[in-house]
């Protein structure tokens, strides 16, 4: 397994070692001891969360406060723009974007560490998309920034219509008007 930073350091692409012949390939798709050596964390997964979504359908940009999901995301059909915001208060990256394509055929995985907004941006006809979570499912803590808040300025490619959202997504906040993760808020 190959980890490499994003614009945002600990926001990690991790690419699994993947063989594959004239039959087809296999891979490793989580192996706990090899991520966490590459992360420096223990990580504990809690939850595992599958969704199926149409081409121009944006999910996001969503978060838990206070209590904090750590990510780790795959495509295991089609394509998709995965984004992630830095959401920490006294970060140098507070307030700026990382994004990847992961696809099914490129099998790249996105960690979002704890204190992350993130959010996914359809690119093929159809997505399947795969993420086990470092704590369960809050909608009490949910909360959510604009997909399209211009301070962020995201650069979501273009699909050849508006992104389709939820209403609950549509009424999210901007970046201004939401809540930061504070010092000691996110265990390290």
């Amino acid at each position: 397994m190959r980890v490499t930073p994003t614009a945002i350091p600990d926001v990690m692409v991790v690419e699994p070692k993947v063989f594959g012949d004239a039959r087809g390939f296999f891979f490793e798709s989580y192996n706990q001891r090899q991520l966490e050596e590459a992360l420096g964390r223990r990580l504990s997964f809690v939850q595992d969360n599958h969704s199926l979504s149409a081409r121009g359908v944006l999910r996001g940009l969503h978060y838990q406060r206070p209590q904090p999901q750590g990510k780790l995301v795959r495509v295991v059909r089609g394509e998709v723009f995965d984004v992630a915001v830095d959401l920490r208060a006294g970060s140098p990256t507070f307030g700026r974007w990382a994004g990847e394509h992961l696809s099914a055929d490129n099998k790249k995985q996105l960690w979002v560490p704890e204190g992350m907004a993130h959010g996914f941006l359809v690119l093929s006809e159809g997505a399947e998309f795969l993420y086990k979570v470092t704590s369960y499912y809050a909608p009490e803590h949910e909360v959510c920034i604009r997909w399209d808040d211009p301070t962020l300025a995201i650069a979501w490619p273009d699909v050849g219509a508006a992104p389709r959202v939820s209403a609950k997504d549509e009424k999210g906040l901007r970046l201004a008007e939401a809540p930061a993760f504070q010092a000691g808020e996110i265990a390290p």
